[in-house]
């Protein structure tokens, strides 16, 4: 039931190799377009040999045209779910079981809800200790899931937090013990980010820019209320979303919206984009309208590449800018407060400028790789060591 998608890559397969420590990371899908987390699990498989660890990734299901099966520089195992309460999945379990036996896996670390308890649920049934990676406030959460979280609150040997926004979600609404839920911030490769040259403009002119997928709770319909009053104001201003429609009755709403407040020759869906850093680099303001987020990998990208950044008071967002720093906070769902911030921005290019150089200070110093690795191969390492 559990069948290798890709193969090993030949540097990992050399002796020493073979007597790291094994971390599955398993995670609940693959989809076409990948999310922050789905990229994190890969950008932890790729660093943790660094580190001293040999890596496999197990998935319940993975899209045919994922970018995953060629970026993945481990073993991708699937094992095929599609519920977790039916005969189906009490087979699979005792599938996973074996692997995890077979494997000799030390360490597992999980992400998302599928991932944390059923896939949790089995590994505490050996001797591998359990993970799990905790990347927003539960948004995607049904009544179930709840239940089974609170229910499971002593299982996992350490959590993962993305922000201490999501942390402390942990402690209040999961019960989870506060000694074993930590903070762990992303991280950028900042070798990957070194500032990219400006394409020139008209006097005037100006891209505000956000990245996110087509969901609601991305708030896009925010930005398009925002870029209403912006544009009567600045004519020459030009708007952007980059992201997979991934809610099509909602993507058709904003469409609709763009029409009747006459942006359509000021505002774009770019779609996918998979060069973030030359996408970026043709903006001037970065702009965060979620209703809810654990920790946005987005914005230390957007500070990464200098850019001054407006963000809403939800999640980890307040954690990663600083407010008149770096940037600026509004509250969410408040497109008239957004849009303030932006035209604060556009009026005062020195002030936009300097929270630009301000934010990319604060990524070199607290969101790097180096930083993120750090604390989770600590952690590892205890958990190994822990009778």
């Amino acid at each position: 039931m559990i069948r290798l998608l890709t193969l090993e890559l030949p540097d990992n397969s050399r002796p020493e190799y073979d007597q790291m420590p094994h971390v599955l990371l398993v995670v609940d899908q693959f989809s076409k377009s990948l999310g922050g987390g789905e990229r994190v699990v890969l950008k932890l498989a790729a660093l943790l040999p660094r580190y001293g660890f040999r890596v496999s990734i197990l998935t319940f299901y993975v899209h045919p045209e994922s970018a995953a099966l060629k970026s993945a520089t481990c073993p991708v195992y699937e094992l095929a779910l599609q519920r977790t309460y039916d005969f189906t999945a009490l087979l699979a379990a005792f599938e996973l079981r074996r692997f995890l036996k077979q494997h000799k896996i030390r360490i597992v670390h999980t992400f998302f809800e599928s991932s944390d308890l059923w896939a949790g649920f089995i590994t505490k049934t050996t001797s591998a200790k359990l993970i799990w990676a905790r990347r927003d406030m539960g948004i995607l959460r049904e009544r179930k899931h709840s239940i089974a979280y609170r229910f499971m609150a002593n299982f996992p040997d350490a959590v993962f937090a993305v922000s201490e926004q999501v942390r402390q979600h942990c402690i209040d609404v999961d019960h989870i013990d506060p000694a074993r839920v930590q903070t762990i911030y992303n991280g950028l490769d900042l070798a990957d980010w070194e500032a990219a040259v400006k394409p020139r403009k008209p006097s005037g002119e100006f891209l505000i820019a956000t990245v996110g997928n087509i969901r609601r709770v991305k708030g896009h319909d925010v930005f398009i209320k925002a870029a209403a009053v912006i544009a009567n104001r600045f004519p020459e201003v030009r708007f952007s979303i980059a992201g997979e429609v991934l809610e099509p009755k909602y993507f058709d709403e904003l469409e609709t919206l763009v029409r009747d407040f006459n942006l359509s020759d000021k505002f774009r869906f770019e779609g996918g984009v998979t060069e973030l850093r030359e996408y970026l680099s043709k903006a001037d303001i970065f702009i965060l309208p979620s209703h809810s987020e654990g920790f946005s990998n987005s914005i230390i990208e957007a500070m990464a590449a200098a850019l001054p950044v407006v963000a809403t008071n939800v999640g980890g967002n307040a954690e990663a800018v600083e407010d008149g720093a770096s940037g600026l906070i509004v509250p969410a769902d408040d497109s008239s407060a957004l849009a303030s911030a932006i035209v604060r921005l556009l009026s005062d290019p020195s002030l936009a400028k300097a929270m630009g150089v301000a934010g990319r200070s604060i990524v070199t110093q607290r969101f790097t790789i180096d930083a993120m690795m750090s604390h989770t191969v600590e952690t590892y390492k205890k958990l190994i060591d822990r009778k």
